[in-house]
């Protein structure tokens, strides 16, 4: 003679708010993890690159320490030439200096065509 038992008990709606208590209480610090995570994923990853910088500038150090590569630059960037010789500087169409690795503009037509339509421009008055 007991009356039907309700779904829902005492202990069972204790237990419910217990659990999302925790699991209320356990997400920021979870959250925070996570975030502390990708911030140190991300600083792990900045500190590789500026060991590669670091390892490029030190090889380009040991270069400057060679004077071969020091004359090279002087020649190349500064244009300074040794006494006795001509130093040029090839400008292009704009009149600006043509870096030597520049790719060169190739023309559809063969040379030859370009040196005959250049000396029948020149018989034209």
């Amino acid at each position: 003679m007991s009356g039907p038992r309700p779904s829902l008990t005492g202990r069972a709606a204790i237990l419910i708010v217990v659990i999302a208590a925790l699991a209320v209480t356990l997400a920021i610090p979870m959250r925070a993890w996570l975030s502390q995570r990708a911030e140190i994923s991300s600083l792990e990853n900045e500190v590789s690159q500026a060991r590669d910088r670091v390892a490029g500038l030190e090889a380009e150090l040991i270069d400057w320490e060679d004077p071969a590569f020091i004359v090279a630059q002087a020649r190349s960037r500064l244009h300074f030439v040794f006494p006795g010789e001509v130093g040029y500087v090839v400008l292009g169409e704009d009149d600006r200096p043509v870096l030597p690795d520049a790719p060169i503009e190739e023309s559809p037509t063969p040379w030859y065509s370009r040196l005959w339509e250049s000396t029948q421009q020149a018989d034209r008055p």
